[in-house]
């Protein structure tokens, strides 16, 4: 029974409601060893004469303070039976309190004028891990024969006390050790996720907002009683899983170059080349300024050769202002932008050696001439390849049964509804809620990120309409979609992580349109 508990609080009472009902105690305490604060808490605390139940699954916090294990000094405090029992790792049964001695009971007596009740017996045992290491204290109060009579605790019941402690004990550090490994886990994937957001400054933070936004969404699908997600539901084991799995979506991009993931301009590869080609045009204006000069020598028109060189020079700086801009990248790039860069490239330019060369080289044309972003096709590769070596990544991992789904979650934030996507190509019904909420949030957390190169942020209502868009595209599932707009699960994302310049009126009914559902 013990060992199938999973929920911390619930196992301790367990523990003490075993140890008080194998020895018909009346009352008991369980104490929990804090390592940090060298102390003893109560875990959970119960008294049947008077009505006491504090800690554990009661929902009532426990009143009574910490027991510190040592002093000021750093000196071992052992007056009390069960400090006694933490220090000695021993067990300790105590037939009458008030004739003890050895031992100072006065909490004990103070506590017994106060309820006006009479602590007799006492039988306190240690709970120790694998290594011997304390856990915690169990201390059981007035033991009662049939006729509910208060007796000492007899050396059967210390006996089965004990036994019942040393299996308690194992469970618990089972338990305590899955905690530990799960929360290890969690931090570790926390650092990947920090250290990914780390590799590029303008993704910076993307590792944290997904998985913000995906749980948000989550836990308003938890809610729903109704409609296509009413049978949707999320314990506490399900939750951790698909947080793990957010924070380690983009796992993969540790495989990728950090050049890609931090390329702010079209023309950077290990440094950004427009520099040179801002230096070629100069070089163009200083040849048009010889040439000017060896006109005036030659008996042209002052006048006439300056209005030249101004227009030249004028329309090689609208050159040098178009492509500065070029580089910088845009959503969509216009057929005439590229056009431009194409005739330019064909203006020639003296080199050192002399020769006259194209302003611009073939490479150099296509970076200029990226469509959309600063990624040329083969970076968009590299950059795509990330989800495919996040899945091999959390594929080869021996995943326990509460953490299975982590690949699958993980893995399908580039999926499309109509099998589209990539990299498998699944369609809405290959995936899980969970993935098609990952998708979502992915999506939505780039379209309001501030930090970008290319693109400013969209604000609210600009987010929303290109998202019902990829809606009606059959991109985003259309049923969280309209959970996403109906329960404002968008607006509590942007009250947390948009600038408030970012956040303006979203029509529902409009948005709703826009993606093909109706109003209900």
């Amino acid at each position: 029974m013990l060992a199938r508990e999973r929920d911390l609080a619930t196992l301790l009472e367990k523990i003490l409601r075993a140890a008080q009902t194998l020895t018909l105690a009346d009352g008991g305490s369980l104490y929990r060893y804090d390592p940090d604060k060298r102390q003893l808490a109560f875990a959970t605390v119960l008294n049947d004469s008077l009505g006491f139940w504090y800690g554990g699954t009661s929902g009532q916090p426990v009143p009574f303070s910490p027991l510190p294990l040592f002093d000021d000094a750093g000196r071992a405090l052992t007056s009390s039976v069960v400090t006694h029992c933490a220090h000695q790792l021993e067990t300790v049964a105590i037939p009458d309190a008030y004739a003890a001695e050895g031992f100072d009971f006065t909490g004990a007596k103070a506590f017994d004028r106060q309820h006006h009740y009479r602590s007799v017996s006492f039988l306190t045992v240690p709970l120790l891990d694998h290594n011997r290491a304390l856990l915690g204290v169990l201390q059981l109060v007035n033991a009662r024969n049939k006729q509910g009579e208060i007796i000492p605790f007899a050396e059967a019941d210390v006996a089965f006390i004990e036994a019942l402690t040393a299996q308690a004990a194992i469970v618990l550090d089972n338990h305590l050790m899955v905690v530990q490994l799960e929360e290890l886990f969690s931090k570790f994937a926390n650092l990947i996720a920090a250290a990914i957001d780390e590799k590029s400054k303008h993704t910076s933070a993307h590792c944290q907002r997904v998985p913000a936004l995906t749980m948000l969404l989550a836990d308003a699908a938890h809610a729903q009683k109704s409609g296509p997600l009413g049978s949707f539901t999320m314990s506490d084991s399900d939750r951790r899983e698909l947080l793990l799995a957010a924070n380690l979506h983009d796992c993969g991009k540790i495989t990728t170059p950090e050049y890609v993931l931090d390329k702010a301009t079209k023309l950077t590869g290990m440094h950004d080349r427009i520099e040179a080609i801002e230096l070629r045009l100069e070089v163009v204006k200083r040849d048009c300024q010889i040439e000017a000069a060896q006109r005036r020598l030659a008996g042209a028109d002052p006048e006439v050769t300056a209005q030249w060189l101004e227009a030249q020079l004028a329309i090689l700086e609208a050159d040098q202002r178009f492509l500065r801009k070029t580089n910088f990248g845009v959503e969509r790039m216009a057929a005439d932008d590229m056009q431009r860069v194409k005739l330019l490239a064909q203006r020639l330019w003296r080199n050192p050696r002399g020769q006259h060369v194209p302003l611009l080289s073939a490479e150099e044309v296509d970076a200029l001439c990226i469509p959309y972003g600063t990624l040329s096709q083969t970076e968009r590769m590299q950059i795509n390849n990330h989800i495919v070596a996040t899945i091999k990544m959390l594929e080869a991992l021996p995943w326990p049964p509460q953490l299975r789904n982590v690949p699958e979650f993980a893995g399908g934030h580039h999926e499309r509804m109509d099998g589209r996507g990539y990299p498998k190509g699944l369609r809405r019904e290959d995936m899980s809620w969970q993935a098609r909420m990952m998708a979502l949030a992915d999506i939505f957390e780039a379209l309001t990120a501030k930090d970008r190169p290319y693109k400013r942020p969209n604000t609210l209502s600009e987010a929303m309409q290109i998202l019902a868009k990829m809606v009606a595209n059959q991109h985003v599932d259309p049923d969280l979609f309209r959970l996403f707009v109906t329960e404002k699960v968008y607006l509590a994302y942007a009250e947390h992580y948009l600038d408030p310049a970012q956040i303006d009126s979203v029509e529902i009914e409009h948005i709703l349109a826009l993606a093909g559902l109706s109003p209900a």
